[in-house]
């Protein structure tokens, strides 16, 4: 295979090859290994990726070096493209196993058809009716795109499934799909024609080929590549655009001239409000409640990998057996479907509700602290933390959306509707993938206060008692059913008939200390589900106005995303605590 590309033999620069293909790759593992030692001993930088479905690159060093890696894989001339550097773009090199080289989670055949570059070009030029479709993610089409295309918004390539739902209108025009290098597209475009969609092609070699061959007509920016360069220009050139350090956004040179670019601290996507701005914009957001006023409620449900195959019906008491009304479950099309129809894994139905008034709930959040990384939160009480059953918009994460908009701080953990006190937010997707890392690893330290019927016979002791599901049965400790959740408790206080405990949670499950509590005969004074005597009620959130439950999340230990040093915070008393 000749690889050679006039554009690796300048000098000094560092040559930059990405390529993909999508073919049947076996022994993966030895091919990962011949790889390493391979780009090891070239001194290359970079990633590849290996699946089953193919693999994808990205490498720079010499330009004698990359083209002995090329050679040494099952890859052809029109797969690879070539640039150049001033400096070697990647810090590493990794060569990776996965289940797919690029990540859309369902199946589609590769069948769309491509347009080159210069045919492309030409339709442009000649003001053919087309729709060009940009498929990358919405951080990388804020840095340019195709003049009058169509950006779905999308924060990640899984979710193009979804957003393409809406493009229903398009089904019978003509739709060109693009993105960096064409590797999106080898699904998304399929995928297009497994909906319906009768004109449908694929940019060959995306907008760097299109680059590469034709220049920069009928675009507008740059292009955002996925090393350290952020973005190049129509002549395959480095741009002077750079990444923010805290929340990754790639920067145009328009956008390093805001007066919120502070450099290695800020950018306009995450500079640091002061806590009483973000303190205002929720109590805007929260007066009205978004619930109080009459709208349409619109729940999504997704068809799990374990589903494919079964009838719609099938699907739905696989998944929700308990529920036997459905007239409310509409298609993508907004029409009531074919409950006989047989679902694909990936596929979105929507439950409707027309004009819901929501339940009244406190929005009176308070915000305790705020960093390039961190939104810390005392949640008042009762409030769901994300939509679930009646509650749609008047739930924290809805609040926080549109306070904060256009990010989504997103929160690493969860509090019952009914617990009041600290949560921990992330400012955007890169901290709560850090965030959440600790809070599945269990390395997290979190403490309660919780006020209890009765008063334990030990100052200090530990529940070790399986939780099955949302909601535990009174026998689950003599079954040994569900999930191991352990509790620590200590007491504090003893307050007439009452107890005052200070809690440990060691796991995460639901409902947990409030279970562990009842199963010991101890429940959390206004618990309204877990009642004394091993009571139990059907009712779950609380109004406004009740005495609440008496459940206060307290402190928290973890190590800060941004910096990885030791961070501890701990939440204001709630009345009957202090």
């Amino acid at each position: 295979m000749n690889t050679a590309d006039p554009l690796c033999d300048r000098r000094p620069s560092v040559c930059n090859a990405a390529a993909y293909r999508f073919l049947s790759l076996d022994d993966l593992k030895q091919l990962r290994d011949e790889l390493k030692q391979l780009c090891r001993r070239l001194a290359l930088k970079g990633t590849i990726l290996l699946a089953p479905e193919g693999l994808n690159l990205f490498v720079a060093g010499t330009s004698e070096a990359v083209h002995e890696l090329l050679a040494r894989l099952p890859l052809r001339p029109g797969d690879i493209k070539f640039s150049t550097s001033e400096t070697q773009p990647y810090s590493r090199m990794l060569v990776r196993l996965k289940k797919e080289i690029i990540a859309f989670g369902i199946p589609v055949p590769r069948t769309a058809p491509r347009v080159s570059p210069r045919e492309l070009k030409q339709w442009l030029d000649e003001g053919r009716p087309l729709t060009l479709l940009d498929t990358r993610n919405d951080y990388e089409v804020r840095m340019g795109t195709f003049r009058g295309a169509l950006d779905l918004g999308l924060r990640h390539f899984r979710d193009f499934p979804e957003a393409s739902a809406r493009l229903q209108h398009l089904r019978e025009t003509p739709v060109v799909t693009f993105c960096t290098g064409g590797i999106r597209c080898e699904k998304a475009a399929p995928w297009l024609e497994t909906q319906g969609f009768s004109q449908v092609w694929q940019l060959d070699g995306g907008i760097l080929r299109y680059f590469e061959e034709v220049g920069g007509e009928h675009y507008n920016g740059e292009c955002f590549v996925f090393d350290r360069r952020v973005g190049v220009d129509p002549a395959l050139l480095e741009t002077d655009s750079v990444v923010c350090p805290v929340c990754l956004a790639p920067l145009t040179q328009q956008e390093q001239a805001d007066s919120r670019y502070l450099r290695g601290q800020s950018c306009p996507y995450c500079f640091r409000d002061e806590i009483s701005e973000a303190q205002a914009a929720l109590n805007r957001a929260g007066r009205p409640l978004p619930g109080s006023r009459p709208a349409q409620n619109r729940v999504p449900l997704n068809i799990p990998a374990r589903c494919h195959g079964l009838t719609l019906r099938q699907a739905l008491l696989e998944l929700f057996p308990k529920i036997e009304d459905w007239s409310n479950l509409r298609d993508h099309q907004g029409q009531t479907p074919d409950w006989e129809r047989l679902v694909q894994a990936g596929e979105r139905y929507l439950r409707v509700t027309e004009s819901q008034v929501e339940p009244d709930v406190c929005a009176e959040i308070q915000v305790l602290y705020l960093d390039e990384a961190l939104l810390l939160i005392n949640k008042p009480a009762p409030l769901p933390m994300h939509p679930c059953g009646r509650f749609e918009r008047n739930t924290l994460r809805h609040l926080l959306e549109v306070a904060f908009a256009p990010q989504v701080p997103r929160p690493a953990h969860r509090l019952d509707a009914n617990t009041t006190g600290l949560v921990v937010c992330a400012r955007n997707h890169h901290f709560a993938r850090l965030l959440q890392s600790q809070f599945a690893r269990g390395t997290v330290q979190k403490h309660y206060l919780a006020l209890v019927h009765g008063h334990p016979p030990e100052d200090e002791f530990e529940v070790n008692l399986p939780v099955s599901g949302p909601v535990a049965e009174a026998g689950a400790r003599d079954t040994g059913q569900g999930l191991p959740a352990v509790t620590c408790f200590r007491l504090l206080e003893r307050r007439g008939d009452n107890s005052l405990l200070e809690v440990r949670p060691l796991t995460g499950r639901t409902n947990q200390i409030r279970l562990h509590l009842w199963s010991l005969g101890h429940p959390v004074l206004g618990d309204p589900s877990y009642l004394p005597q091993l009571g139990r009620a059907d009712r779950q959130t609380l109004t406004p106005g009740h005495p609440g439950m008496h459940l206060h999340s307290w402190k928290i230990r973890l190590r800060h995303p941004l910096t990885g040093a030791a961070f501890e915070y701990e939440c204001p008393l709630p009345e009957w605590c202090s």
